[in-house]
């Protein structure tokens, strides 16, 4: 068996095989070729060929000529192909044996790390996608953040069917904004075809999720670089009660009745007066809303329209006396 890797496969693309080419073109070459001799510009290459069966030295003649590379297949590819069939079983059987052990570990009233977990960077991912595959009876996930690529979006949908194949119920929270974000939309019917339960909300939330109520996972203080697991009970029960509060007043994302839409549309309205008079920054108060900055700009267009305002002083003053603060009950549709 040759042992080759991805060195000599790079030698082989970018000279071996023209030199293959060229003996198999000539007839063959000669032995004392000075350009594979030790130290030539081709003996590189040539070794590789030889040492890969594909130059054989006719003893008649002095010269290398080309072989056939289905022998040479045979003593690289097969042997290859088999390091790579123990590789993969080897791996599984390995991540069978630490899923077991995490599992364990996650499942431990106290795990010797305590009761709160800090994670960081490349690591998050991985982590929630392991306690998403343990999930046994539910999942809840809020997620305020509307630009969300496709990508991760995509591995989302992958790992929530699995739960959701399982029987595990899931409920996402998104905000209002969500509902005009096309990739949100396909992973939602994705989801939904599978059972989940996805509604949308005006306020603004951070990013959560519970998995069978044992263990959270929410943003550290430094943003979403750093994730927090939570396996502490009553913490645990609090950060429930919060999204159960949120539940609640969510309206259903497959509800795209006209009324259903004006009251979003109130609500968003609501918000933005909230942000003004609170005197949020714009991108604040964008974020806040779950939507781009010229988005919000619009509505703040859209208010100034409403009550005849040239500017933010103007309107802020008009809406001061008509006792508007953005927390009046939106009228029944």
């Amino acid at each position: 068996m040759v042992e080759v890797g991805p060195e000599q496969r790079a030698l082989f693309e970018e000279s071996g095989i023209p030199l293959y080419e060229e003996v198999l073109a000539g007839g063959g070459l000669a032995d004392d070729d000075p350009r594979i001799a030790r130290g030539g510009a081709l003996h590189a290459p040539y070794a590789l060929l030889v040492e890969l069966g594909l130059l054989g030295l006719d003893p008649r003649t002095k010269r290398w000529v080309a072989v056939d590379p289905t022998a040479a297949t045979s003593q690289v590819v097969t042997p290859l192909g088999q390091r790579g069939a123990e590789l993969l079983a080897e791996s599984s059987a390995w991540a069978r044996t630490f899923g077991a052990l995490s599992q364990a570990w996650r499942r431990a009233p106290q795990p010797a790390a305590g009761p709160i977990t800090e994670i960081r960077g490349d690591a998050i991912d991985p982590y929630i996608a392991a306690v998403v595959a343990d999930a046994e009876s539910e999942l809840l996930t809020a997620q305020p953040q509307v630009g969300r690529n496709s990508g991760s979006l995509a591995k989302a949908a992958e790992r929530d069917v699995r739960a959701l194949e399982r029987g595990v119920r899931m409920r996402t929270l998104y905000q209002h904004a969500a509902r005009r974000s096309s990739i949100t939309h396909k992973y939602v019917a994705t989801v939904t075809e599978r059972g989940a339960e996805v509604r949308t909300l005006d306020e603004f939330f951070n990013r959560m999720i519970v998995v069978d109520r044992m263990v959270a996972i929410i943003p550290g203080r430094e943003g979403h670089s750093v994730a927090i697991a939570i396996r502490e009970p009553s913490l645990v029960a609090y950060l429930v009660d919060v999204f159960e509060r949120h539940w609640e007043r969510g309206r259903a994302f497959s509800n795209n009745e006209s009324s259903m839409l004006r009251d979003i549309a109130a609500e968003q309205r609501a918000m933005t007066i909230r942000m003004l008079i609170e005197g949020h920054a714009d991108p604040v108060s964008a974020k806040r809303l779950g939507v781009s900055p010229r988005t919000y700009a619009g509505y703040v267009a859209d208010l100034k329209d409403e009550f005849e305002a040239q500017t933010r002083f103007q309107l802020g003053y008009t809406m001061g006396q008509r006792g508007v603060s953005g927390h009046e009950r939106p009228e029944s549709s």
